[in-house]
């Protein structure tokens, strides 16, 4: 039996997940991301550090699943979006990987402002979502400003996942799906925006060659393979954003869902047959032409509950305190937590609190905010229609959390029988390179399986319903 590996580029987690040609998930490595940083706002990943945690996650996938790596015929890749890393002439990096959580650049800098003007910029990027300090661009600018010394011997530009293409294979590609994220490709002919590239002084030469995803990038060379504990003349494809690859994993270019990843941010997803670019929505294309993925995203995700964690319950473990938050009755006795609760000092992110509260009630609050703001991320997506939310991240391993969400949404979520659906999205794509499948229809046809459906509590929900229009009268939250 041939072997598919999905590796999933985290935030917090790394993850290595090996399928066979059914689509059944044999092993998977999680590893989490050990980040360094200076000041408060660097955010940097030392490239030794990359390679070390992948190669583990390969290796704790392939014990597992019990088999060897000559067993591994293809892999591709689920992305971050804008974590990137300069180069020399010689190909050797000048920074560590720059996460983009990074904060080191200035939110509206002056070369993102020329951009942001320009009359076509959304109809050339799809990006309906403007981006800001936390973007690839915006940290151009800052070495510019801030590193000349750097940048002056700046010969690449790579993403996170063009790197890792680049150093397994010797080739110089990046996807359009993670490329789309950045403000310099035009998405409806899929190239770089040249009038984008000259505001920041970016020459051809510094990017790689553009490629949809699910195409054959080339084999592993020995010096790749080796890094990475596998196979040399391993094939390779091209992958995607985390988020698209989700949506593929899902099979939502063939289903009426969206699909939601509550992790380290929260992000919405579905697809649609035309390109039509509008604000507070990013599109990009999808797995083919007749295909473009919209994404909404919001920062109050799985970091707000693991925030919560570390500084008021260090003593309690995450399953511990959700087990508390189940306790306490929806609406949490009048605590209500502001989207995106860890921003703010202390617990000035929450209203109405009183001492007599317990973790179990902040907790919930929380949950209950990531379910408003979910459901304000499918209501931009106008997935008013869509017939279910198909679930990932670390917050669909929360039966109550999921519920809670079910009834906010008065939607059912659908448990996908592999929680890896980033990992499933890219052995997915390899499955059809190597011919494995006609087609990416074909594959997600016969691969798409749920285990349960999370159907909507009538009475919570009516709760709920309350509830939300409640606190929002009293203008008690707002995302």
């Amino acid at each position: 039996m041939s072997f598919f590996l999905g590796i999933d580029l985290g935030t917090s987690y790394f993850k290595a997940g090996i399928f066979d040609e059914n689509g059944k998930l044999h092993g998977l490595g999680r590893h989490p991301v050990e980040k360094s940083g200076y000041g408060g706002s660097v955010c940097e990943l030392e490239v030794a550090v990359f390679w070390k945690t992948l190669r583990l996650c390969i290796r704790y996938a392939m014990k597992e699943a019990n088999i060897s790596s000559n067993k591994i015929q293809a892999l591709s890749y689920s992305s971050q979006a804008n974590s990137f890393l300069l180069l020399d002439e010689s190909d050797n990096p000048l920074t560590p990987l720059i996460l983009w959580s990074d904060e080191r650049a200035e939110d509206g800098s002056a070369q993102v402002q020329t951009l942001l003007k320009k009359t076509d910029f959304l109809y050339k990027t799809g990006l309906g979502i403007s981006p800001g300090k936390h973007s690839l661009i915006a940290k151009i600018g800052w070495f510019q400003k801030q590193q000349p010394y750097i940048w002056e011997k700046v010969r690449s530009i790579m993403s996170i996942s063009d790197y890792l293409t680049f150093t397994l294979t010797g080739n110089r590609i990046s996807d359009v799906s993670t490329s789309s994220m950045t403000g310099l490709l035009n998405v409806p002919e899929g190239r770089w925006w040249q009038e984008a590239t000259d505001i920041f002084n970016i020459e051809k030469t510094h990017l790689p060659t553009l490629l949809k995803m699910g195409s054959l990038v080339g084999n592993l060379t020995e010096k790749g393979a080796g890094l990475i504990g596998l196979s040399p003349d391993t094939n390779m494809f091209s992958g995607g954003l985390d988020h698209h690859m989700v949506a593929i994993g899902a099979g939502l270019p063939r289903l009426n869902y969206i699909s939601e990843s509550t992790g380290t941010v929260l992000a919405c997803v579905n697809c649609q047959k035309e390109y039509k670019p509008r604000i507070g929505v990013n599109i990009s294309q999808g797995v083919d032409d007749s295909h473009y993925f919209q994404m909404a995203f919001n920062a109050n995700g799985a970091i707000v509950l693991e925030w919560y964690q570390s500084n008021y319950a260090p003593a309690l473990s995450i399953p511990q305190l959700l087990a508390l938050a189940e306790t306490i009755a929806p609406g949490c006795e009048g605590l209500v937590a502001k989207s995106s609760a860890n921003e703010y000092m202390d617990l000035k992110g929450f209203i109405n609190v009183k001492k007599r509260y317990t973790h179990g009630h902040f907790v919930r609050a929380i949950l209950e905010s990531t379910g408003l703001s979910l459901d304000g991320l499918v209501k931009k997506l106008d997935g008013t229609d869509a017939q279910a939310i198909v679930p990932s991240g670390g917050g669909a391993r929360s039966r109550l959390w999921l519920q809670i969400k079910a009834d906010i949404l008065d939607r059912p979520f659908l448990l996908p029988e592999s929680g890896e659906l980033a990992c499933k999205g890219a052995a997915m794509l390899c499955r059809v390179g190597m011919s494995r499948f006609k087609n990416m229809d074909e594959v997600m046809e016969s691969q798409m399986a749920f285990t349960e459906t999370i159907y909507p509590d009538p009475v919570e929900m009516e709760k709920y319903k309350n509830w939300s229009k409640d606190i929002k009268n009293k203008e008690l939250w707002e995302d």
